[in-house]
């Protein structure tokens, strides 16, 4: 199997956590694009239309993209275990949860980086987003976070980090103490470690 990624990407970065988790590093070869919302890669729009990344291609059957979609994926094909059926709809929520805050945070790099004239009023309302979902998480989902390891961990671990990369100017960590304490312990696992953003 083939990922089209790029190292710098928090939604590629949760594809590459679960496969080093499920100790699958040798079965997917990742190809990195450099990709922009304006200059879409040229192998990232053959393997999804909207020129979004991951997308995974697979030997037996159409690319497919989306990163939970991939993560589904790649843990059913694996019996890897990340989407328990017992705490399913938990785990998907909270995966959500930690995705939105992505896509929020996203929005608000590329707002600056890509607007001649940013919009403020817009990357305040993204931002907004962002401290929302983590106060959500911080008052309703420690004690998950805290459970054995699932998809959705991988995923808030993966948001922590990117916030910490592209805005941790922002101070974030002082409103969610308590989750930022436990983005730090979850850093240090090796699969998160290898896939650290430089």
């Amino acid at each position: 199997m083939q990922l089209v990624s790029s190292p710098a990407s928090p939604f590629v970065r949760k594809v590459r956590v679960l496969i080093r988790e499920a100790g699958h590093e040798a079965d997917v070869t990742e190809t990195p694009v450099a990709t922009t919302p304006l200059a879409p890669a040229a192998d990232a729009l053959a393997a999804n239309p909207t020129g979004k990344i991951p997308a995974l291609i697979r030997d037996d059957g159409p690319a497919i993209y989306d990163s939970r979609v991939i993560c589904r994926y790649l843990d059913s094909t694996w019996s890897a275990g990340l989407y328990p059926e017992k705490r399913l709809w938990e785990v998907l929520t909270l995966e959500a949860t930690a995705d939105a805050i992505l896509d929020a945070a996203v929005l608000v790099v590329y707002e600056g980086r890509f607007r001649e004239a940013p919009l403020q009023s817009w990357i305040d309302a993204q931002w907004a987003k962002v401290t929302r979902g983590l106060a959500a998480i911080e008052a309703r989902w420690m004690s998950h976070l805290s459970g054995p390891l699932d998809m959705s961990q991988i995923a808030v671990g993966c948001a922590l980090g990117y916030l910490d990369f592209r805005h941790g100017e922002r101070g974030w960590r002082g409103a969610v103490p308590e989750l930022a304490a436990w983005g730090d312990r979850f850093a240090e696992r090796p699969a998160m470690q290898a896939t650290a953003p430089v």
